[in-house]
This record gives structure tokens, sequence and C-alpha cells, in this order.
């Protein structure tokens, strides 16, 4: 059963998370899916500064909020 496309989020929403945040929980801010941005960050073309623990992945908050903002 597929699920729900997730709602993007506002930027002031997205400026009250924590400090990282799953590339799930980043790609509809971005207004991309997960697999598209688990692709770029693979790839070293992600718009938004990550950290890689192993095979996992996060996303810095302020990079993000600075993407959305254009700066």
């Amino acid at each position: 059963m597929a699920t729900p496309k997730q709602k993007a989020p506002t930027l002031a929403e997205v400026k009250r998370w924590p400090a990282t945040v799953s590339v799930p929980q980043a790609a509809p801010a971005m207004g991309c899916s997960r697999s598209q941005l688990y692709e770029l960050i693979k790839r070293g073309e992600a718009p938004v500064r990550t950290l890689s623990y192993g095979r996992r992945h996060v996303v810095i908050t302020a990079s993000l909020v600075a993407l959305l903002e254009g700066t």
C-alpha cells in the first residue's frame, strides 16, 4: 500500500527543527523525494550540507534554512 505524499513544511516550521534531521524529513522541505535527495548526496551534489554516519545521512538544518531563504 502506498503512503500518502508528505506535505511540505513551512520555513517557520523548519526553523524550529533540531540541528540535524533525517533525509526523509528534509526532502519534502526541498520539494523533492527522499530517493532524489539520497541520490544527490551519493553524487556529492546535494544543495544542503549533510553528515554521514556509516550508511546513515542527516541534513544540517541551518543549511536547509539557508537554502530555503535563498542565502
